[in-house]
């Protein structure tokens, strides 16, 4: 049996895969079961910032493999402790949490935002939080309740309770359900991925942080995707001038090893206490390991980098044959085509590119390191098929 054909039978079928077996890669270049090369525009994700089998990273992961695999979070370890460290002295905020994934990330925020409340009011009918709608928040019932797409509001009833969806960009919206409800907190992707690579105007975000700390409610910046040097910083809310109250981040801070994040500022550092929270593994030492090589090699010159590419991409797709317009920030882009995001795709996987979807647009989320030509070769490959 083939790879797809063994995959068909034994696993549960929750995703449409593209008709290609990828076996090996090194950077941005992936190889299939026949030899064939891909330029990946995708990175898994947005997890592979710095591509396939970067030789640090995996020197820096095999050095911790070898050392500590695995320990309880009942006892200390370096790998851990280390990148909270890392993370606070780079971003202001003051306390980590280690989970899993973006998912992870983002219950912890919710039970954090929510027991911040349960402290200040002593009850429940506080806790009520808003997020956006076209907004993705994770695929646990929670997350998804806060996800702001009724697509998503199905076949996984009841619901969790306490969430109410504005709209984005609208913050005479955002005043209206903070008047109608206790809000807690208000929760935001500065650039919406899943929902069609949509960043928010810089008048909102400031509209919502001012009404925030005049209704004592708390901000929280959702930086799964576009964390990590991703926009062209290291996290989107510095472009914003924010300091959010609680952040999320994994995806890219795993540089392939699933780490998610909640990092705590002032207000609420100190919420969460022994028993309140917890995961096996959560911090695992190899995951952390990766994540601090990925973090310190996040610095200026790379994130110049970033800017010069996304530059790139937006001058040679922003008037391009067949393209209706280009969004994002950074190396998180989504291109609005005449033709059918879905054939682009096909056509691009036939011609050895690898580009992703959000909504109806075809959306790029490259290596950050991807090299200058492979990238225009991509691009170029890009523009003939949606020219075509």
């Amino acid at each position: 049996m083939s790879i797809a054909e063994i995959d068909k039978e034994y696993i549960a079928n929750t995703y449409a895969r593209f008709p290609v077996e990828l076996v090996s890669g090194k950077g941005a270049i992936l190889k299939d079961t026949n030899g064939k090369e891909y330029i990946d525009l995708g990175a898994g994700i947005a997890v592979n910032v710095f591509g396939v089998a970067d030789d640090e990273w995996l020197k820096a992961v095999t050095n911790q493999l070898n050392t500590l695999t695995h320990t309880s979070n009942l006892y200390f370890t370096e790998p851990c402790s280390t990148l909270a460290k890392m993370l606070c002295e780079r971003t202001g905020m003051k306390k980590a949490f280690f989970g899993n994934s973006g998912a992870e990330a983002n219950e912890c925020a919710i039970k954090v935002a929510r027991r911040y409340a349960f402290e200040k009011y002593g009850d429940e009918n506080h806790s009520t939080i808003i997020t956006l709608k076209n907004s993705f928040h994770g695929r646990t019932i929670a997350t998804l309740t806060a996800t702001g797409q009724d697509g998503y509001h199905t076949h996984f009833g009841p619901f969790v309770k306490g969430f109410v969806y504005a709209e984005a960009n609208n913050l005479d919206d955002v005043k209206r359900l903070a008047e109608e409800n206790n809000c807690v907190a208000v929760m935001m992707e500065l650039v919406q991925g899943e929902g069609g690579v949509c960043k928010l105007d810089k008048d909102f975000v400031d509209g919502v942080k001012a009404l925030a700390d005049e209704k004592d409610m708390l901000i929280i910046i959702d930086e799964v995707q576009t964390g990590n040097g991703r926009t062209g910083s290291l996290y989107a809310f510095q472009q914003y001038g924010l300091s959010p109250d609680i952040v999320t981040t994994a995806k890219g801070i795993g540089g392939g090893l699933p780490i998610g994040i909640a990092m705590l500022g002032e207000k609420v550092k100190d919420v969460l206490v022994p028993g309140s929270h917890g995961t096996t593994f959560g911090g695992n030492p190899v995951c952390c390991a990766g994540a601090c090589n990925i973090l310190s090699r996040i610095d200026d010159e790379l994130l110049a980098e970033v800017k010069a590419k996304s530059e790139y991409i937006f001058e040679e797709l922003g008037n391009a044959q067949g393209v209706k317009s280009v969004s994002g920030l950074g190396l998180m882009i989504g291109i609005e085509t005449e033709k059918s995001a879905k054939d682009i795709v096909n056509a691009c996987l036939q011609k050895g590119v690898l580009v992703l979807t959000a909504k109806t647009k075809v959306r790029l989320l490259p290596p950050l390191n991807i090299g200058w030509d492979e990238l225009k070769k991509a691009i170029a490959i890009l523009k003939e098929a949606i020219a075509e």
